[in-house]
C-alpha cells in the first residue's frame, strides 16, 4: 500500500514577489519552467479560488485539481482530485485512489534580495524520489526566467 506524506521545497529568487508570482502562473512561462516534469506540461483553467484546473502532460494525461485558496503574491493552495487519462477523468482510479486528495501549497515570501517560494506537497511514497529529483530542475528554470526578466 502506498502512503501519503508531505515534502517541502524552497527556492530563493532574486526578483520581486509580484514578478515571480506572475511568471510562475503565466501560461507560456509555466510551460517553460515545468518542462522538467514533461516537455509539454501545461494547464487548462484559471487560478480562481473554488475553480477546477487541469495540469496536463504532452500526452493529455495529468491531474484534475481544485484551487482551494488563491491570494496573489502570497499563497496558492491546490487540492488534487483525480487522474486525467487520455480520454477520461477518474477521481477514484487505482492510479490515484491511494493518495488523493493531495494538497500542494505555494507560499511566497518577500526577502531582502527578492522572493522565497516554499512548496509543500503531499506525495505518495512511490512518486517521492521522482519529485525530489525533478522539482529542483523545474525551480532552477523558474529562477532563471524570473531573474533574467528582473535584470532587463
Amino acid at each position: 500500500m502506498t502512503t501519503n506524506h508531505r515534502i517541502q521545497l524552497t527556492v530563493e529568487i532574486a526578483a520581486p514577489v509580484a514578478r515571480v508570482f506572475a511568471v510562475m502562473l503565466d501560461p507560456a512561462h509555466y510551460r517553460d519552467w515545468t518542462s522538467a516534469f514533461d516537455n509539454g506540461s501545461h494547464y487548462e483553467g484559471t487560478w480562481k479560488q473554488g475553480e477546477q484546473i487541469r495540469f496536463l502532460s504532452s500526452t493529455g494525461s495529468g491531474l484534475l485539481s481544485e484551487v482551494v485558496e488563491h491570494r496573489p503574491n502570497e499563497f496558492t493552495s491546490l487540492r488534487h482530485l483525480g487522474w486525467i487519462g487520455i480520454d477520461a477523468t477518474d477521481p477514484a482510479s487505482g492510479v490515484t485512489s491511494n493518495w488523493l486528495p493531495a494538497i500542494e501549497n505555494y507560499t511566497f515570501h518577500a526577502t531582502p534580495t527578492g522572493t522565497r517560494i516554499v512548496i509543500d506537497q503531499d506525495v505518495a511514497d512511490d512518486f517521492e524520489q521522482y519529485l525530489r529529483d525533478t522539482w529542483p530542475k523545474a525551480l532552477a528554470r523558474l529562477k532563471e526566467i524570473c531573474e533574467a526578466g528582473a535584470k532587463s
